[in-house]
C-alpha cells in the first residue's frame, strides 16, 4: 500500500499529539512531534541564555543542538532527547510552555526545524503534528487536518495533563498562556499558524480521542483508496 504524509495542524491542547500518535500506531507509520522539537530548542536556549534578538548567537546555538526521538518500551512512546539527554518530561513543564512560542517565532529557528522535519519525512509513511506542517513543512501532504477547540475546553485538557504529571497550575493561567500562544503563532511572519486550503477542519471541543482518530483514519483510507484506484484506471 502506498505510504503517504499525514499533516495534523492546529492549536495547543486540541488533542493533536494524542490523535497523531494513535493514527501512526494504527498505520504502522512514524510519528514526529514537531512541537517537542521547538520545546527542546527552547530548553537549550533558556539553559544557555541565548538572546533571541541576536541572529548570530541563535545560529551558533542551533549548530550545537541535536534533537532525536527514541522509543521507550516502558512508556510505549517516542521520547525527546536533546544532545543525548532525555528531556521528555522537562520540555512539557509550564515554564517551557510560557516561552516556546517566542522561540519558535525566530526565523533562524523556524527554518532549521522545518529543514529537519522535511528530512525526517522524505520517505513518506509519517504522521506529523504541529502548527505549519500542511502549509510550510509538507504542503504536498496527501492528508491534512486542522484541529481546533474552544479555549476553555483546551485549558481544562491542559490542566488535566499537567495534573497527571503532578504539576498544579491555575486554570486561568493556563487559559492566558494558550491565548498568548495562539496570538503569537497565528501572527508571526515565518510560517504562521493557519489552516491550509485543502485541510479538513476538525473541531474537537465535544469529541473523544477515539472519534478524532476515526475521523483522521477515514480521511486517510479514502485518500489512499482513491489514489490507488486512479492509478489502476
Amino acid at each position: 500500500m502506498k505510504k503517504i504524509v499525514i499533516a495534523i495542524d492546529g492549536y495547543s491542547s486540541c488533542g493533536k499529539s494524542t490523535t497523531a500518535k494513535l493514527v501512526a500506531a494504527e498505520l504502522g507509520y512514524a510519528y514526529i512531534d514537531t512541537g517537542a522539537m521547538y520545546r527542546a530548542v527552547t530548553l537549550y536556549f533558556l539553559n544557555h541564555h541565548v538572546s533571541l534578538t541576536n541572529p548570530k548567537e541563535v545560529r551558533d546555538a542551533l549548530d550545537k543542538i541535536d534533537i532525536a526521538f527514541h522509543y521507550n518500551p516502558k512508556s510505549k512512546r517516542n521520547e525527546v532527547f536533546l544532545n543525548g539527554l532525555n528531556v521528555e518530561d522537562e520540555i512539557r513543564k509550564m515554564y517551557i510552555s510560557n516561552q516556546v512560542s517566542e522561540v519558535s517565532v525566530v526565523k533562524e529557528v523556524r527554518r532549521a526545524m522545518v529543514a529537519q522535519q522535511q528530512k525526517m519525512g522524505r520517505k513518506r509513511g509519517v504522521v506529523m503534528d504541529g502548527r505549519d506542517i500542511g502549509t510550510a513543512v509538507f504542503p504536498d501532504a496527501e492528508v491534512k487536518v486542522f484541529m481546533t477547540a474552544d479555549v476553555d475546553t483546551r485549558a481544562k485538557r491542559r490542566q488535566d495533563e499537567l495534573l497527571a504529571k503532578k504539576q498544579l497550575i491555575n486554570l486561568g493561567e493556563i487559559r492566558e498562556n494558550l491565548l498568548k500562544r495562539d496570538l503569537i503563532d497565528s501572527t508571526r511572519q515565518e510560517s504562521p499558524l493557519r489552516r491550509a486550503e485543502d485541510a479538513f477542519l476538525l473541531d474537537t471541543s465535544h469529541m473523544t480521542i477515539d472519534e478524532q482518530v476515526e475521523f483522521v483514519l477515514n480521511k486517510v483510507t479514502s485518500r489512499i483508496f482513491n489514489s490507488e484506484y486512479s492509478l489502476q484506471e
